[in-house]
């Protein structure tokens, strides 16, 4: 899953700098408007890229994340993990 993610942030990332180096390259030649147009598409990919690439599917799982049991969830839909790892922290110490 890390590739996928990591791949669609660089090819967005690499479509964001020929947009940029052929803008002010060669395209503002032709036409300034047009290398403008293409400086603001590429001004609005990064963020996009951003996104892609901390993006997370079904079957990542993030960092802070406890591993999954193969137990359902209870059935008003709410899984109490979370507080349970906190509750047993505390009484430890």
């Amino acid at each position: 899953m890390y590739t996928r993610r990591r791949r669609g942030y660089f090819l967005l990332m690499g479509g964001c700098l020929i947009l940029f180096v052929s803008a002010w390259s060669f395209v503002r030649i032709w036409s300034i408007p047009a290398a403008i147009g293409m400086c603001v598409v590429a001004m609005v990919i990064p963020p996009v890229a951003a996104i892609v690439g901390n993006s997370r599917s079904r079957d990542d799982r993030w960092w802070d994340e406890p591993p999954r049991n193969d137990e359902p969830n209870k059935p008003d839909g709410h899984d109490d993990s979370w507080t349970d790892l906190g509750t047993k922290a505390k009484r430890r110490r």
